[in-house]
């Protein structure tokens, strides 16, 4: 039992356990760093292995920020190429934290890659593109009733800010998806022009607007809108000042090259008491303002209904709901037209008091300072430092200088990213070979030491396809070489 039997064995005696020493950073510096690393974190999402000690991490972004106390804000930011498993990452926390009654919103799914997730969690799927669905961005969802329910109980102040929140998200996404059509803003006296024809829309109209409505109010020209546009009793100069307005408006309600996915009334309204995902699979790649717009007008809708259920929280009308925002492709929002970092700025400063945690994904430092303007370029770099944590899976050796400039990384850390991006190793054998650095994660938060985790899939998450992304490559596709059945002629012959 103790050792090997047969010629050369013998007995092995136990080993004596190695004695143990304690000293200051001083006295012991030649064995720094420490040989056994700490003790990885046990609270949150259970993820997988520690990659060195093998002890179990746990990590997401509310549980670190609500129970650990380990970051300040409830945020995280992931970067990686792709295919090394960034949306299984997500797809593990937004579960675990479903479990622990944590509503996930994944606002703009562009891949589908999280659809039959929710699905499984009895979450709504709301599909939008070209025929497939609609959202109509001047739909302010259910703040107008939710604002009147307020009133009927005396929070007359909630229901102010309410429909304010409404109104200034509107704006919003008018105004983006003016950029989006243009690649420049609108001018500040075409924004008042916008603002103030929202105003006397929501005065006048009867029922949900559309944007061809929002048209119909700036070419009627009412007295409020030439008082902003400064035309001094010319109807001239009016006409010269909403030209352009009402041109690119028209474009965005007939088609153009952002569709007509804006222009209806939305085709499912969103519930804010589960999960949910705007399954924009069917936009095209090549339509990259497409895309950009559909995820910013999700954005806004998603932000939109969780003030929606915090008012209602807030007034004990409601129980209490925290949400798991996930916000996928950054980046193409932000190239989308100058001015957009902004917009996006503006919709996704969520912070810790609102109950909402909320992680962003990119591939890398590359694309978010891919921006013509310096000043975009530091706000999107803000993204990164702002959040409480950051994820990083393989990136090449170009990204170390532009990443470390917005968190601190040691160059074992640098190498180790580095060294998971590589590819797989040749094998003519045809045999599936995975990525070094497929599911493999470095969690940083602030300076401290990052901690490399494996992520570690169950029998469930592999046997029902949660996280099968390539899923169009498993069965062969019929070709025009495959023979034709024969066919009968009349009389029983072929």
């Amino acid at each position: 039992a103790r050792g090997w039997s047969g010629r050369g064995g013998g007995m092995a005696r136990l080993v004596a356990s190695v004695k143990e020493y304690r000293g200051t950073t001083v006295q012991v510096c030649g064995l720094w760093p420490f040989s056994s690393g700490a003790s990885s974190p046990m609270i949150g999402v259970p993820l997988g292995r520690h990659e060195e000690t093998q002890a179990t991490v746990c990590c997401d972004p509310i549980g670190w920020f609500q129970r650990a106390r380990l970051i300040s804000n409830p945020s995280a930011f992931i970067l990686g190429k792709p295919g090394l498993g960034k949306s299984t990452l997500v797809r593990r926390m937004l579960l675990g934290l479903a479990a622990q009654g944590v509503n996930p919103l994944i606002l703009g799914d562009l891949k589908g890659e999280h659809v039959k997730a929710v699905q499984a969690l009895g979450g709504q799927v709301i599909r939008l593109g070209r025929g497939a669905g609609y959202l109509n961005i001047l739909d302010p969802g259910q703040a107008i009733e939710v604002a009147r329910l307020l009133e009927d109980h005396g929070q007359h102040e909630a229901a102010t800010r309410v429909r304010a929140d409404a109104h200034g998200r509107r704006l919003n996404m008018v105004v983006s998806l003016i950029t989006i059509s243009r690649n420049n803003p609108p001018t500040d006296q075409e924004q008042t022009i916008l603002d103030r024809a929202l105003r006397v829309l929501d005065d006048r109209f009867d029922g949900i607007p559309v944007l061809k409505d929002l048209l119909d109010v700036i070419v009627s020209a009412p007295d409020e809108l030439r008082q902003v546009a400064l035309d001094r009793g010319d109807m001239n100069v009016y006409l010269q000042e909403t030209r352009a307005l009402e041109a690119t408006l028209l474009g965005l309600t007939g088609g153009g090259k952002l569709g007509e996915i804006f222009s209806r009334q939305t085709t499912s309204p969103m519930r804010r008491d589960r999960a949910v995902v705007f399954d924009v699979s069917s936009i095209d790649e090549t339509e990259t303002d497409l895309q950009a717009a559909v995820l910013l007008a999700c954005w806004s809708y998603g932000f939109g209904t969780v003030n929606v259920a915090n008012a209602l929280a807030d007034a004990g009308l409601e129980p209490r709901r925290n949400y798991f925002v996930v916000l996928d492709e950054l980046w193409r929002a932000l190239r989308s037209g100058k001015g957009m970092v902004d917009r996006v700025d503006a919709l996704t400063r969520l912070n810790r008091s609102v109950g909402v945690g909320q992680i962003m994904i990119s591939h890398t430092m590359s694309d978010l300072l891919a921006l013509p303007a310096e000043e975009d370029r530091m706000k999107a770099k803000g993204f990164v430092e702002r959040s409480g944590m950051v994820i990083c899976g393989g990136l090449p050796a170009s990204e170390m200088p532009l990443l470390t400039s917005a968190i601190p990384l040691s160059r074992q850390e640098q190498q180790k990213l580095i060294s998971w991006q590589d590819p797989p190793a040749w094998d003519s054998r045809g045999l599936d070979v995975e990525p070094p650095g497929r599911g493999k994660f470095l969690i940083k938060v602030g300076g401290r030491p990052g901690i490399p985790v494996q992520i570690g899939l169950t029998s469930i998450e592999k046997s029902n396809g949660l996280n099968d992304t390539d899923a169009k490559w498993h069965k062969p596709a019929e070709t025009p070489l495959t023979p034709a059945a024969p066919r009968l002629q009349e009389g029983g012959t072929r």
